[in-house]
């Protein structure tokens, strides 16, 4: 190993001192003669990729401890460059995007766009990384940000940004967003607000619906369960009209306001053959001659290419269908047959509106429950993962329950003589 330079540290020759050495290199200007150097103390060393670094020190015994530590942190692989942490969280963002804007779904990105720009960017965007620490995000966290979902987003998004900042190249020596605790409370709906309408709010709400979209939503969504994104990307080469069966292979999603091709389902388990009743099959029978869809298979490629001309289902003037121009309809005819209600949502405060289109899937899980479907086959039907959700998330109590607990606490429910 070669010997350690005898001159590291070393002064750095200063204007203001008058030793030898420095009015040597800075004779001018004209200054009273020392003895001793009052200059600062340079500590050079090189980084883990061999790049010479410097740091200067008041005192020589500082910068001796500071070579002694780096030196170390070298050798152990746990050097930290302080100045690579300099950076904004702005500008961190901006080449960390580049990357994660690549992975995963598009709504899960479009969340995390959306909670940058909401959220973190306002606040933070203008911190060095280096500035950032816990209890100043904590404090904002449990002050500023409401909603326990909000939060949750929140947390995950810097936790993320923060995490992959230690592990490029050290810019942070820690990630002060790893311990970060979500205090809001999770939000209780009541269960009137949660369940489907029932048959008769049903009967209700298609009578109001214009004929075209009561084939959409009574005979197709109502009859198969399908998200609204399922049905709205389904086309015609995914239909076994002999087998009356629809196979799900994509979605439609919306994508910062586009409309664009996705090519898997929500879940890997939404990937699934689901049968069509007869009601369901006259639906499609509808849209074959109205709008003679082709049968080839067009690849996804970027996904804004929709091929509208393989769909099976789409709107009224033939383009293809989305939440926008699902919803509107819906909205006017829950309105209009007197079953719409307005709920404050009690993590947001905003004002919702119920029911949504997206409560057949809630109708399906109930009926079948109810008629003593093995919770398996609901679970593969619908395109869950585990049975076990699709009874304590979308399974409701069932028509007619309330008067049934009444007969039997009132005893009208007792056993019966038969002969």
């Amino acid at each position: 190993m070669a010997p350690r330079a005898t001159n590291n540290p070393r002064q750095i020759r200063s204007k203001l001192c008058g030793c030898k050495l420095c009015l040597e290199e800075y004779p001018e200007p004209p200054r009273k003669g020392r003895r001793d150097c009052i200059g600062s103390w340079q500590a050079r060393y090189r980084d883990p990729s061999g790049k010479q670094c410097a740091k200067n020190f008041k005192k020589k015994g500082d910068a001796d401890d500071f070579l002694d530590a780096v030196r170390t942190s070298v050798r152990r692989r746990t050097y930290h460059d302080p100045k690579r942490g300099e950076i904004t969280l702005k500008a961190w963002w901006d080449i960390w995007w580049k990357i994660e804007s690549q992975k995963g779904r598009t709504t899960t990105r479009n969340r995390k766009l959306s909670i940058w720009r909401a959220h973190v960017s306002p606040k933070w965007g203008h911190s060095r990384l280096i500035d950032l620490e816990y209890m100043e995000l904590q404090g904002w966290l449990t002050s500023e940000v409401k909603g326990h979902e909000t939060q949750t987003k929140v947390k995950q998004l810097l936790n993320g940004l923060l995490k992959d900042a230690v592990r490029d190249n050290k810019r942070l020596p820690y990630n002060p967003a790893a311990d970060l605790e979500v205090t809001a409370a999770r939000p209780v709906k009541h269960p009137d607000d949660l369940k489907p309408p029932t048959e008769a709010q049903y009967d209700l709400i298609h009578a109001a619906l214009p004929a075209y979209y009561q084939v959409i939503f009574r005979d197709f969504a109502q009859e198969s369960g399908m998200r609204p994104g399922e049905y709205a990307g389904l086309r015609m080469c995914w239909i076994d009209e002999e087998e009356a069966v629809a196979h799900i292979r994509e979605i439609l999603v919306l994508d910062g306001g586009r409309l664009r091709r996705q090519l898997a389902p929500k879940t890997a388990a939404g990937f699934r053959t689901v049968p069509l009743t007869p009601r369901a099959m006259s639906a499609v029978n509808f849209m074959k001659q109205l709008w003679k869809p082709q049968t080839t298979c067009s690849p996804v490629g970027d996904g804004y290419d929709l091929h509208v001309e393989e769909l099976v289902l789409r709107g009224p003037r033939g383009g293809a269908l989305n939440r926008n121009n699902l919803s509107r309809p819906w909205n006017r005819a829950t309105e209009q047959a007197g079953v719409q209600r307005k709920v404050v949502n009690p993590e947001t405060g905003r004002t919702e509106l119920w029911p949504t289109i997206y409560a057949y899937k809630d109708y399906v899980a109930t009926k079948l429950h109810a008629e003593g479907v093995p919770e398996k086959d609901t679970q593969a039907f619908l395109g869950h993962e585990r049975g076990g959700r699709v009874t304590w998330v979308y399974t409701h109590e069932s028509e007619g329950a309330r008067e049934n607990v009444r007969a039997a606490l009132t005893g009208e429910r007792g056993l019966r003589v038969v002969s």
